[in-house]
């Protein structure tokens, strides 16, 4: 069995330290719900369930391209949502704003197809752009939270980074590690690095 990776865009502390805030006390009055971490929160671009070990140095390549053909964009969370659907909860997720939709999506036709091109196998799931916030044992009504969600007022980042994550089991309990981190293209003029190899979290 290969590894269990995905590429994503990882927001800044400042924001998750605010939607933290916000959702405390919607994380007590909605207990069914099993809520995930604040340090686990990502954007996923692509998904690779079973990564060769004999592929990875190709599949680090192909991003780090696909980054450098990608340019930086503002990005800010925006907008409740749920799948499949809010009558019958499986997932609760926070979207982003609509400028951001387009670019995150190239990102992710970008990263997606990295990965094919290195023979590695990718989720086929269409792409909605979603951080995932809880996850329900049995399917749920979250109408009114998915509200409560549309009024989070986020502070915007300047998206500039693409990771590499490894996702551990242990426990039954999800560690992340970072593999590496790509810079995406600045703006015109801008000297890009390729970041160096992180282990951390």
């Amino acid at each position: 069995m290969g590894a269990r990776l995905f590429t994503a865009i990882v927001p800044p502390d400042r924001v998750v330290e605010e939607l933290d805030a916000f959702l405390e006390p919607r994380r007590v009055a909605e207990p069914r719900l099993r809520w995930t971490r604040p340090e686990t929160w990502h954007l996923t671009t692509a998904f690779m369930p079973d990564v060769p070990d004999g592929s990875l140095d190709r599949l680090v390549e192909g991003l780090d391209q696909a980054a450098a053909r990608t340019p930086a964009f503002d990005l800010a969370l925006a907008g409740g949502g749920a799948f499949p659907h809010a009558l019958e909860t499986r997932l609760l997720w926070l979207g982003v704003m609509e400028a951001a939709v387009q670019p995150l999506a190239q990102l992710a036709e970008r990263s997606r197809n990295a990965a094919v091109r290195s023979g590695v196998r990718v989720d086929g799931a269409r792409f909605t752009p979603h951080l995932s916030l809880a996850r329900a044992g049995r399917p749920l009504d979250t109408t009114r939270l998915i509200r409560v969600l549309d009024t989070f007022e986020a502070p915007g980042w300047f998206a500039d980074e693409l990771v590499l994550v490894q996702s551990h089991l242990h426990d039954q309990a999800r560690r992340y590690e970072v593999l590496e981190r790509f810079t995406l293209a600045g703006h015109p003029g801008e000297e890009r690095t390729r970041k160096p190899y992180d282990t951390g979290e």
